[in-house]
């Protein structure tokens, strides 16, 4: 009978050891995946699962998922959830007013934010973005920031130059990021009706760089030069390639005014709780670049939204 305790106590001595020694491998992973990250040109880009015909996907982990840098298959250091998220909606002021009547929608999709969503609001005019509540945990708090938009009085605005204003400000974070934009896409600052504003690009890569995903809602201004049909077309292009290129979406039905924009906001929504960060080493050289990537998985019916490009800083 002692000879069965002594091993009982000894088999559970055992046990204690494997567990502190599996804590402890643990500890020395993270510790140097945080040293890797900060020495060797670690990137974090933000994944987002989505589900064919826009079902829910099912939960990934890391090995369900595979990362192309080019033709080369690069290993995918850390796959996790998205836990806190900063949410930024920038409104442009030269939009239709009526525009405001969806707010009680946007309340709503602001309320049904998980508490660990940190919520701000902007309005775009004069190149630039002007908060009218930072970001806040008090959700409630960021809805009473909605106001009717000024419309024509607000006309010179660009929603690039906007855009990029705002982001140079962001908290330097690991977090997941994104804005909400809703805009005509028409640049009246700049004064350019090219078919690709010359600022457009210059957003993307600063996106890109801070790894903020941008979905774009597409809503006619109040201005009468924007509302041209060829005009519009291009505006709404230039909407669309800025979310893809940063891994969102961009929301649009013709060229009028949405009788309801709630359907977009399911969908974001949707895409908000399906978000994954990914971390890998990349080499950026001595003063760092902007490679192409790809996530794909085996997975069935499940395809990712990724930006096109990410930046991969210099290596120490």
């Amino acid at each position: 009978m002692r000879e069965g305790v002594n091993f009982m106590n000894y088999d559970r001595k055992w046990q204690a050891a494997l567990l502190s020694a599996a804590m402890a491998v643990a500890v020395s992973l993270s510790f140097a995946w945080e040293t890797l990250a900060a020495d060797s040109g670690a990137v974090t880009m933000t994944v987002t699962a989505v589900g064919k015909k826009e079902t829910q996907p099912p939960a990934l982990t890391k090995d369900d998922v595979q990362l192309y840098q080019g033709k080369e298959k690069v290993q995918v250091a850390d796959w996790k959830r998205g836990d806190a998220l900063f949410l930024a909606v920038l409104i442009d002021d030269s939009l239709q007013t009526a525009v405001a009547s969806q707010w009680g929608d946007l309340k709503a999709f602001f309320m049904a934010q998980p508490e660990n969503t940190f919520i701000a609001v902007a309005y775009a005019r004069n190149g630039t973005a002007a908060v009218a509540q930072d970001f806040t945990k008090d959700h409630a708090l960021a809805a009473k920031a909605l106001r009717m938009p000024l419309g024509s009085a607000g006309a010179f605005t660009s929603p690039y130059l906007s855009l990029q204003d705002w982001m140079k400000r962001w908290p330097d974070s690991g977090e997941r990021k994104s804005i909400m934009l809703f805009s005509s896409g028409v640049d009246y600052f700049r004064g350019s009706f090219d078919p690709v504003d010359p600022d457009l690009d210059s957003t993307i890569s600063r996106a890109q760089k801070q790894n903020i995903n941008i979905w774009t809602i597409y809503v006619p201004d109040a201005g009468h030069v924007g509302n041209r049909a060829f005009r519009v077309f291009n505006a709404q292009s230039n909407l669309s390639r800025i979310s893809e290129e940063t891994g969102a979406e961009s929301y649009y039905l013709g060229s009028g005014m949405p009788v309801t924009l709630k359907p977009y906001f399911d969908e974001i929504q949707m895409h908000l709780s399906n978000q994954y960060l990914l971390s890998f080493v990349g080499n950026g050289g001595k003063k760092g670049k902007f490679e192409r990537v790809r996530v794909v998985t085996e997975a069935p019916n499940v395809e990712f939204l990724t930006p096109s490009e990410v930046f991969l800083p210099a290596v120490k």
